[in-house]
């Protein structure tokens, strides 16, 4: 048996950024390297968030060859070696994570002689952490992944199965993390931004009262949230944290938004590029009637920013911004205008 991780998660931006090249991303060319384009309409995603329990990461995998078997985060666990019990909970409830996996193999067509498939959670409550409201809670295990692989062969990508409809109706003792309240948040990926308020506002509301404690008598703080997305057939997640975690943890919590000012920054970038100025400026980079070439695009982007310092820092000044931050969005709009032209 090997032992197979869950991947770490990442933040709000690593997701961001990562979907966004996904977005753009529209073939490879002649020596294999990635082409994007930057002028793919960017969709709006709705990102679900499931409560996250602060206790210890643990799994449970299965095949054929080598049975059922017990991890922590780091290694495989086992009764002489294990980690904070959990090696002899899925012992003592073998039969239980046994009829689980055969009903997600069955429903899923999954060869266990080929693949293994492990289910991961936490394993929190009693004295894995203290400080939570869950501790206050027997132990318990908390699904919230299923994934499939093939750990001897190198090539094979993983991938994740929908587990949100498998229950535990006879044991109260593993839960599945989607029978707790769950939310969501839509995210526009032209100014992404815009979203951080809700995922710091519905945080916030975790670490006043833990769902998930509240469902079984006990109050007090929560740690956090997990949001996942689906796009492209690959799922997406990251994790935001309440500051009273977050200040101890090397997940940087996700900052709060003034979307006003954000919005007017969108606006006045708006207002100091008509048409007509980036027309202007695509014509300077192009007057010697070359042909557009992508090696123009900074140069272009640099006298569109350069005329409006010239010429409409009143405008900018009036908004109370300063020219940095709108910057970002000028050169958005000057990018896009310049790959419309080439497509022409």
């Amino acid at each position: 048996m090997k032992h197979i991780s869950y991947p770490k998660i990442p933040q709000f931006r690593n997701v961001v950024s990562n979907i966004s090249r996904m977005i753009s991303f529209v073939g490879l060319d002649e020596n294999g390297d990635a082409i994007y384009d930057p002028t793919v309409k960017k969709p709006t995603l709705i990102f679900k968030g499931t409560v996250k329990i602060h206790g210890t990461n643990a799994g449970v995998c299965y095949n054929s060859k080598d049975g059922l078997w017990a991890q922590s985060r780091e290694k495989v666990i086992t009764l002489e070696k294990d980690n904070a019990g959990f090696a002899f909970f899925v012992e003592t409830n073998k039969v239980d994570f046994t009829s689980l996996i055969n009903k997600i193999s069955d429903d899923n067509n999954i060869d266990t002689d080929k693949y293994t498939i492990s289910v991961y959670g936490e394993w929190a409550g009693g004295s894995i952490q203290k400080n939570v409201a869950i501790a206050n809670l027997e132990k318990a295990f908390y699904m919230f992944g299923v994934k499939v692989s093939e750990p001897s062969n190198p090539d094979f990508v993983n991938y994740w199965l929908p587990f949100e409809d498998y229950r535990f109706e006879n044991n109260d003792k593993i839960w599945n993390i989607n029978e707790f309240p769950t939310y969501e948040v839509s995210v526009d990926f032209n100014v992404p931004q815009m979203a951080q308020n809700k995922f710091v506002e519905l945080t916030t509301a975790i670490g006043d009262e833990c769902p998930v404690a509240k469902h079984f008598g006990s109050s007090g703080i929560g740690e956090g949230l997990v949001w996942s997305v689906e796009y492209k057939g690959t799922m997406h997640r990251f994790k935001t944290k309440d500051d009273r975690h977050a200040g101890k943890s090397k997940i940087k919590k996700i900052k709060k938004v003034d979307n006003e000012k954000l919005q007017k920054i969108i606006d006045v970038a708006g207002k100091v590029t008509p048409v007509w100025r980036l027309s202007q400026m695509f014509n300077e980079v192009t007057k010697n009637g070359e042909d557009i070439n992508r090696k123009h695009l900074s140069t272009y982007i640099r006298l569109v920013i350069k005329d409006i310092m010239d010429e409409d820092l009143d405008i900018i000044s009036d908004a109370g911004l300063e020219p940095k931050e709108i910057n970002k969005y000028v050169s958005q709009y000057a990018r896009e205008y310049f790959f419309e032209q080439e497509a022409l």
